[in-house]
């Protein structure tokens, strides 16, 4: 996970989709461990309070839970609510702009299936 101090984006935000991304790929499986808090602000060089605020957005929405004495871990089901949120986000973030777009240019939904088979394609 890399964080980008320069962006509009805040860390703590970041630091939460890092997490998130790596749970995605397989880096920390479900009932995993995930780096503590002191870890995450010591290895990104960022305020302890930064790193629980990313952590306190996974666990505020059940990704990930904390084992009193032991540390943060990864909750059963948290790929697929993952999964589930990332194709929501996705569909309002593109595939709504998309249509929106299309429509403006006059675009037919035949259109628009060539033109993302075009872009697999490539």
């Amino acid at each position: 996970m890399q964080l980008d101090f320069e962006s509009e984006k805040p860390i703590f935000l970041q630091i939460a989709e890092g997490l998130e991304d790596a749970i995605l790929s397989g880096a920390f499986e479900e009932e995993g461990q995930i780096p503590s808090i002191t870890e995450l602000s010591v290895n990104y060089k960022i305020n302890p309070a930064t790193a629980l605020k990313g952590i306190n957005l996974l666990v505020d929405s059940g990704i990930v839970y904390k084992k009193r004495g032991v540390g943060m871990f990864v909750a059963t089901g948290a790929v697929e609510k993952l999964r589930m949120k990332r194709k929501e986000e996705f569909y309002d973030h593109f595939i709504a702009k998309l249509v929106e777009e299309a429509h403006r240019l006059g675009l037919c939904k035949d259109e628009i299936l060539t033109m993302i088979e075009r872009g697999f394609a490539e």
